[in-house]
């Protein structure tokens, strides 16, 4: 646990959270400010930033877990899908890692991603970002 991280606090009991699932070693809660009701943080208990910093036995509980509440968002909230994402440091709000898993319909407003998309100037420059990800991924 690290000192005023506010999901350590809520992981640990010492800030009330609306808990949807806990388990071994992680726990769900509801945004306090939802892109629609529904919307679920799930967090490590450990405090652990980002995805990256997430030790590897720890990668698919997390995300066994991210997956069956997107399960029941569809069963018990009727949602049509759902929309699971991470931020690593940019946009993280909080610097715990925690996986938004959110409830979606068909036109609920919610535009695919949030960003702006943009192309490659040319197939030469996509083709350099490939190689470039393609050699980091060997070195891991």
């Amino acid at each position: 646990m690290k000192d005023g991280c506010k999901f350590c606090e809520i992981a640990s009991g010492k800030l009330p959270a609306a808990v949807v699932f806990e388990g071994p070693g992680v726990i769900a809660f509801l945004d306090h400010r939802p892109l629609f009701p529904g919307h679920v943080l799930l967090i490590p208990k450990d405090h652990i930033e980002t995805l990256t910093g997430m030790p590897p036995t720890g990668i698919g509980p997390l995300f066994t877990i991210a997956q069956h509440l997107a399960q029941a968002m569809e069963s018990g909230l009727g949602a049509e899908g759902s929309f699971v994402a991470i931020n690593n440091r940019v946009s993280q709000s909080v610097p715990h890692l925690h996986v938004h898993v959110v409830p979606r319909k068909k036109k609920d407003g919610l535009k695919g991603f949030f960003w702006p998309r943009g192309k490659y100037s040319s197939e030469e420059e996509m083709e350099a970002v490939r190689k470039k990800l393609q050699e980091a991924m060997t070195q891991h």
